[in-house]
């Protein structure tokens, strides 16, 4: 590593599971100050309690990214635990994949996809805004989805949303040239971040696996009752098929860990020999 995590104070959102808190452990490891947030209370407090135990310093604050007050507060709270709010990592989201027939049973978690995956980004972004600026120098991290990069069937909303979360994302990185720098990640599928519990409609997935879709659900029933070959989740393995979260958080901290002069823009880690044809 570049050793530019050490010292830093990072807040995250969604860091009482999946990727947040692999981000949020990783960032403590390395000496980064950070700030836990979850609409869970239990998760993000379990989360520090284990960066404390290891010798790392972290603060767990219950947040609610619909809630602009909260958000604020959270900002607060990081700002004066450790005088500086030098990332804000966006990672608070749910995935509620369904086809537009399937509006009665999906229309309230697309309401709450909206608030999450869009608003709470805008209210991340707003959240530190001010501070950053005053700093002189910021950088803001947003979690946004392959699913953004293209529209398809089973994803229009979960697929606005990410879309979404680019388009604020250029335009903060335009507005903030010189204090704010901007990293959008782009995650592939992992089935095992919990992101697949908020899905609406299974079937909905074939929208941005087309005709992988029968291999896919193959493998997730093999990776459930362990017949899946181990060759294939061999990360040396060429034909690697289900990449492993470790590797997304992986890539949030090599951009977190760059001077402050450099900014990797955007960042989409895949497998090999993933299913995922956007």
């Amino acid at each position: 590593m570049g050793g530019n995590v050490a010292g830093k104070s990072i807040v995250i959102t969604g860091a009482g599971s999946g990727f947040g808190r692999l981000v949020a452990k990783k960032a403590a490891a390395l000496g980064a100050r950070v700030t836990c947030a979850d609409i869970n209370l239990e998760a993000i407090e379990a989360v520090v309690a284990e960066i404390v135990a290891a010798g790392g310093t972290a603060q767990a604050v219950r947040t609610d990214v619909t809630i602009m007050a909260e958000m604020r507060a959270l900002a607060q709270s990081a700002v004066r635990a450790y005088d500086a709010i030098d990332v804000m990592l966006n990672n608070a989201g749910i995935m509620p994949l369904a086809f537009f027939a399937d509006h009665e049973a999906a229309l309230e978690a697309w309401d709450r996809c909206i608030n999450i995956n869009f608003k709470g980004v805008m209210h991340g972004i707003i959240a530190v805004f001010d501070q950053m600026m005053a700093q002189g120098r910021g950088h803001v991290i947003n979690m946004s989805s392959i699913y953004g990069n293209h529209p398809v069937v089973g994803a229009a909303v979960y697929g606005a949303t990410k879309s979404a979360v680019n388009f604020l994302s250029e335009s903060l990185r335009v507005e903030g040239r010189g204090r704010i720098k901007v990293t959008v990640v782009r995650p592939t599928g992992v089935p095992v971040t919990g992101l697949n519990a908020t899905i609406v409609n299974q079937a909905a997935g074939i929208g941005i696996l087309a005709h992988n879709m029968g291999e896919f659900t193959d493998m997730v029933m093999g990776l459930q009752d362990g017949t899946f070959p181990a060759e294939r989740l061999d990360q040396d393995n060429i034909d690697y098929a289900s990449l492993a979260p470790e590797h997304i958080a992986d890539a949030i901290i090599q951009a977190i860990d760059q001077p402050w002069g450099v900014s990797i823009a955007e960042v989409t880690v895949r497998a090999a020999g993933d299913y995922f044809i956007l």
